[in-house]
C-alpha cells in the first residue's frame, strides 16, 4: 500500500506540471543594441524598396529620382519611419493587452499535502493523503466591469495614436513649409542683392561724375552688404529646415540629399474647413476630445467595480482525504469560505474611484474647452492672414505697374537707370512683403488642420495607415 501512495503522489506531481507547462509561454529575448538601433536608422532611404511598396499598397506613386517628392508622400514616409508612432503603438499593444488581462479567470488551486504517522497502534498502513481544491467565484459582476474598464483604456489609447499621427503630419507640413519659405526668401534676397549690386555701380558712376556724394555711395553699399548678409541667414535658415524636415520623417539628414520638394500645396488657401459643420464635428471627433471620454468611460467602469467589490468573493473548497490507517478509509468534504464585509464595505476605494471619475470628468472638459478655444482662435488667425495675402497681391500689382511705367520711361531716356534700380527694389520688396503674408497664412491653415482634424485635410485611409 506505501507503494501505491508513493505512485499515486509521483502521478498527481507530473499531471500537476504537466498541466501546468502545457499552456505556456515562453521568454523569447529581444536584445537593444544602441549600435545595431543606430546602424538601422543611418540606413533609412527615400529610395528603400520597402518604403516604395507600402507607399504603392496605400495609392502613392513614389516619385523617381530627381522627381518632387509631395507633402502626402512625405506625410506617409513619416508615418513609415517616424519612432513616436512605433512608441504610440506600442502603448496600444500594451493597453489591449491590458484587457486580455482583465478578462481573464482566477486559476483554482489544487492541495496534495500527504502525512505519515507511524505511532498508530495496530494501524495497517500509516499514510493519510488529504487532497483539496480551491477554486475562486467572483461575483457581482466583477470581471464585466474590469473587462470594460480594459476595453475604454485600450480605446482611449486608440485615440492617442489617432493624435499622434496628425502631431507627425503636422510636423511634416511644418517643417516644409518652412523649407519652402526660406529658399523662397533666398531666392527674392538674391534677386536685391543683384539689383542694390547695380545700385552702388551707378551711384559710383555718379560720384565719378560729382553728382552724388561719398555717403550716398556709402549708405548704398551699407543696404547691398545688409542684402547679402539677409540671402545668408535664409541659406541657415533653408539648412536648418532640412534638418527638421529629415526628424520629422523619422530618418537621417543625409537621406534627403539630392531630394527635390513640391511646394505646391503652399499656394492655396482654401475655405473648405471655415465651415460651420466642420468645426461642429472637430469639437466631438477630435483625438484628443474622443480619448478624454474614453478615459471618462473607464472611471465610471472602476467606480462600478469598486462599489462591486462590497460583495465578498467565493471560494469553493471541495476535499478528499484517504487513511490508510483506516484501512483505505475515505472521507469528502466540501469546504466554502468568503471575507466577512464587518471591518470595513470598501468604502476608501470608492471614494477614491468617485473621486477620479471626478477628474476624469473635470479633464473632459478641460479639453474640449481648449479645443473650442484652439478652433475659433485657428480660425480667426487663418481670416486674417488671407485678408492680409489679399492686400499683399494688391500692393504688389500696384509696385509691379509702377516698375513697367518706370522702366518704359528709362527706355524711352525720360528717367534715369537709378530710378529704375530704385523702382525694382520697391517690387522686391513688395515680393517678400508677399511672400511673408503667404507663409503666415499658411502657417495660420497648417494650425487650423491640426485643430480640425478633419478628413478633408488627412483621409480616414491616411489615419488608418498610421495605425498599421
Amino acid at each position: 500500500m506505501v507503494i501505491r501512495a508513493k505512485a499515486a503522489i509521483r502521478g498527481f506531481v507530473i499531471i500537476a506540471f504537466a498541466g501546468q507547462l502545457c499552456g505556456c509561454v515562453h521568454f523569447q529575448p529581444q536584445p537593444l543594441s544602441a549600435k545595431t538601433s543606430l546602424g538601422t536608422f543611418e540606413s533609412r532611404s527615400l529610395e528603400a524598396p520597402k518604403l516604395r511598396g507600402f507607399l504603392a499598397a496605400n495609392r502613392v506613386t513614389a516619385p523617381a529620382p530627381g522627381r518632387q517628392w509631395s507633402l502626402e508622400a512625405l506625410t506617409l514616409t513619416a508615418l513609415y519611419y517616424q519612432p513616436a508612432l512605433a512608441e504610440a503603438r506600442e502603448n496600444l499593444l500594451a493597453a489591449q493587452a491590458a484587457a486580455i488581462t482583465a478578462g481573464e479567470r482566477p486559476n483554482p488551486s489544487i492541495s496534495f499535502t500527504p502525512g505519515y504517522d507511524a505511532g498508530v497502534p495496530g494501524a495497517v498502513h500509516s499514510w493519510i493523503v488529504p487532497l483539496s481544491l480551491d477554486w475562486p467565484i467572483e461575483t457581482a459582476g466583477k470581471r464585466g466591469d474590469r473587462v470594460a474598464q480594459a476595453r475604454h483604456l485600450a480605446a482611449a489609447a486608440r485615440w492617442d495614436l489617432i493624435g499622434t499621427v496628425w502631431q507627425v503630419r503636422s510636423r511634416v507640413r511644418a517643417s516644409l513649409l518652412e523649407l519652402y519659405a526660406a529658399r523662397q526668401s533666398q531666392s527674392l534676397l538674391a534677386q536685391e542683392e543683384s539689383t542694390r549690386g547695380k545700385v552702388v555701380d551707378l551711384l559710383t558712376g555718379q560720384l565719378r561724375a560729382g553728382t552724388v556724394s561719398s555717403y550716398e555711395v556709402a549708405q548704398a553699399r551699407i543696404a547691398l552688404d545688409r542684402a547679402t548678409l539677409a540671402r545668408q541667414a535664409s541659406a541657415g535658415r533653408a539648412q536648418e529646415a532640412r534638418v527638421a524636415l529629415a526628424g520629422a520623417l523619422g530618418m537621417p539628414l543625409r537621406a534627403l540629399d539630392g531630394a527635390r520638394f513640391s511646394f505646391e500645396d503652399f499656394q492655396a488657401l482654401p475655405l473648405d474647413l471655415t465651415r460651420v459643420e466642420v468645426r461642429q464635428r472637430a469639437l466631438l471627433e477630435r483625438a484628443d476630445v474622443r480619448g478624454a471620454l474614453e478615459r471618462y468611460a473607464a472611471s465610471q467602469s472602476a467606480l462600478q467595480l469598486q462599489i462591486a467589490r462590497q460583495w465578498p468573493d467565493l471560494d469553493l473548497g471541495p476535499g478528499f482525504t484517504w487513511n490508510a490507517q483506516l484501512s483505505g478509509d475515505r472521507e469528502w468534504d466540501l469546504g466554502l469560505s468568503l471575507p466577512l464585509p464587518i471591518l470595513n464595505h470598501n468604502r476608501g476605494p470608492i471614494a477614491e474611484a468617485k473621486a477620479q471619475r471626478a477628474l476624469a470628468a473635470a479633464h473632459f472638459l478641460t479639453v474640449q474647452t481648449a479645443a473650442l478655444n484652439r478652433i475659433d482662435s485657428s480660425l480667426a488667425a487663418y481670416d486674417s492672414a488671407r485678408a492680409q495675402v489679399l492686400t499683399a497681391d494688391s500692393l504688389l500689382r500696384a509696385l509691379a505697374r509702377q516698375l513697367h511705367s518706370v522702366d518704359a520711361q528709362v527706355a524711352a531716356g525720360e528717367r534715369q537707370p537709378l530710378d529704375g534700380a530704385n523702382a525694382a527694389l520697391a517690387y522686391e520688396a513688395g515680393a517678400r512683403d508677399r511672400l511673408e503674408a503667404q507663409v503666415a497664412a499658411q502657417q495660420a491653415l497648417g494650425k487650423l488642420e491640426d485643430a480640425m482634424q478633419s478628413p478633408l485635410t488627412l483621409t480616414p485611409a491616411a489615419v488608418h495607415v498610421g495605425q498599421r
